[in-house]
């Protein structure tokens, strides 16, 4: 699919893009041949290649699709080891969540070359974890975690990662100059510097441990004015009894005990006394502890460096599962992995969500004939009903009709037979 791309750097004369690593499950079954599972437990959940239930092209979008739901999930391949020194390293690939995960992680681990694929778990260690993660409302993120000195750090920037069933392209990009670049779909929602976005070192500076705030340091801004004086009418109970109750007639005090009036808010109430503020003369301002340089503290310019990067896995957990994995690439060229994300997830993204649009049109068609037949049914019902509370109430009527039709013929066999 890409070869267009490589050709034409090779006749331009540009150096090719060192490709890694790349998988888009295009030849069917043989990606369980590359892909191993872990043993390290016994119900690790099973992955199924598919599209999924919309897709803009059922060959291209096929991917490796978690399959059972409430799993840990331990997948991954290998490749030829090698280090990102000197060089960019860019990871990319594409997450579709289908099932509208409800809590469940979309993301990737980067492992060492000498990681025991069957093995894994979650406590393996790893060099980097990217990729989306979702748990109800208050988890919609994309993590980004390094391993420093087997030390796993989270970046301190809270990025949004994509909630929606479509499927969406995830880029990590670390540079030699200890940068890095987050993308989603191609644009760019977060940058900046490791040292600076994670606490991967000790801080630069720290307050010197041998200063302390002086005695004298006057740090307030406004003083009491020791010449204003509370005035004689201020203290004021706060609540005072109510002037307008009247005690009750069937008031008993021998049973009901001496009779109080209810107390209200006191109107002449004025609260605490406090003497107005002035400038405070001494004032010297807001004390700040000088800072030295931490004697911990050690530069590292080779935060971003990797130095046997050899495996790609899925470690995570899924309360439902559905999530479809597709179109991994690791690179050294970020503007390679830009056109590759535009020749695969770019090339369907527009009629996948056609083809999920039309297919929300007709559920929503469907659920509102369902609701219509519901409705069109139990009218009948209540028609129905109606029906039989009509007949029931004639079938009396004709009943008391017969009845009063006796009664009257008896009451005349009674009359005659007095005239008689």
């Amino acid at each position: 699919m890409l070869l267009p791309l490589l050709l034409l750097c090779s006749v331009a004369g540009i150096v090719q893009p060192a490709v890694y690593f790349t998988e888009q499950f295009s030849d069917g079954d043989a990606w369980n041949s590359r892909w191993i599972e872990s043993k390290h437990k016994s119900d690790y959940g099973k992955f199924k290649l598919s599209a999924g239930k919309f897709y803009g092209d059922v060959e291209k979008d096929k991917g490796i699709q978690t399959s059972q739901d409430a799993r840990f999930y331990a997948l991954s391949a290998r490749f030829e080891p090698f280090s990102n020194e000197d060089k960019s390293l860019v990871i990319q690939f594409t997450v579709k969540h289908e099932q509208k995960i409800d809590c469940g992680g979309g993301y990737i681990k980067l492992f060492p070359a000498d990681l025991d694929q069957e093995a894994i778990h979650g406590e393996s260690e790893y060099y980097l974890m990217f990729g989306p993660d979702i748990c109800g409302y208050s988890t919609k993120k994309v993590h980004v975690i390094i391993n420093y000195k087997g030390k796993n750090h989270l970046i301190k920037n809270d990025i949004k990662c994509k909630d929606d069933e479509l499927t969406h392209l995830y880029t990590l990009i670390i540079k030699p100059d200890q940068t890095y670049e987050v993308k989603i779909d191609n644009a760019k929602v977060e940058s900046g510097n490791l040292e600076n976005d994670w606490d991967l070192l000790p801080v630069k500076k720290i307050k010197d441990p041998e200063v302390t705030k002086p005695e004298d340091w006057d740090d307030r801004e406004t003083i009491d004015d020791v010449d204003d004086k509370k005035p004689e009418d201020w203290d004021k109970p706060e609540n005072i009894p109510d002037p307008d109750a009247k005690k009750p007639e069937d008031w008993d005090e021998e049973m009901d005990g001496e009779w109080e009036p209810p107390v209200i808010p006191n109107p002449e109430y004025k609260g605490e006394w406090k003497p107005k503020q002035i400038k405070n003369p001494s004032y010297k301002g807001s004390w700040v502890h000088p800072e030295i340089d931490n004697p911990e503290y050690a530069p590292d310019t080779n935060i971003y460096r990797f130095p046997n990067i050899g495996v790609i896995g899925l470690d995570l957990w899924q309360v439902k599962s559905g999530t479809i994995f597709d179109n991994f690439l690791i690179t050294d060229d970020e503007k390679y992995a830009e056109e590759f994300g535009s020749q695969t997830w770019g090339q369907t993204k527009e009629p996948e969500k056609k083809m999920k649009e039309k297919q929300d049109e007709e559920e929503s068609k469907r659920i509102a004939e369902e609701a219509k037949k519901k409705d069109e049914e139990a009218d009948d019902e209540d028609d129905e009903e109606k029906e039989e509370e009509e007949e029931k109430k004639d079938e009396e009527e004709e009943e008391e009709e017969e009845e009063e039709e006796e009664e009257d013929a008896s009451d005349d066999k009674t009359a005659t037979k007095d005239e008689l």
